[in-house]
């Protein structure tokens, strides 16, 4: 049987389209599936979030939550609909330890294992976005990370 990928709002599946005609025809529990989506992706709420939905000649499935675009998750943090038009212009800071919790949401897709290191891209992506991190740009940011001045935030790494 076919997978089937989409794309939801977190949280809010429905038997709707996209998952109900796709799922529709291959005899599956829709509400079921749904009511799993829904539980799996509470905690990206008020983002899009992709699910791929793996489904078995028994008719047994499985459920697979991608994650949110790092920007979206910033931007989330950050309180924004938007980033910056141009990035030399801040529109928004978040704290370190807003960066550390985007850091653990994104570290199982990055190619990093450590805390520290996936912390380093979200800053990046942060400073291509306008947002400052406690107030300072990211070069300046990523400085005092390599002085050891945030070590107490990355403790779990």
């Amino acid at each position: 049987m076919p997978d089937i990928s989409v794309l939801i709002d977190a949280g809010k599946a429905t038997a709707a389209a996209p998952l109900g005609p796709a799922l529709g025809p291959l005899g599956v529990n829709i509400g079921l599936i749904v009511a799993q989506i829904n539980d799996k992706t509470k905690s990206f709420a008020g983002m899009k979030v992709p699910v791929k939905i793996s489904i078995d000649s028994k008719k047994d499935f499985e459920i697979f939550v991608g994650s949110p675009p790092t920007s979206a998750l910033i931007k989330k943090e950050a309180g924004l609909e938007t980033g910056a038009a141009n990035p030399k212009q801040p529109v928004g800071n978040i704290s370190m330890e807003q960066v550390v919790k985007v850091a653990k949401m994104k570290i199982d897709v990055s190619g990093s294992s450590k805390l520290k290191s996936v912390a380093r891209e979200v800053i990046g992506v942060c400073d291509s976005m306008g947002i400052t991190v406690e107030g300072k740009k990211a070069r300046e940011i990523q400085q005092e990370i390599k002085e050891g001045k945030f070590d107490s935030v990355f403790a779990s790494d």
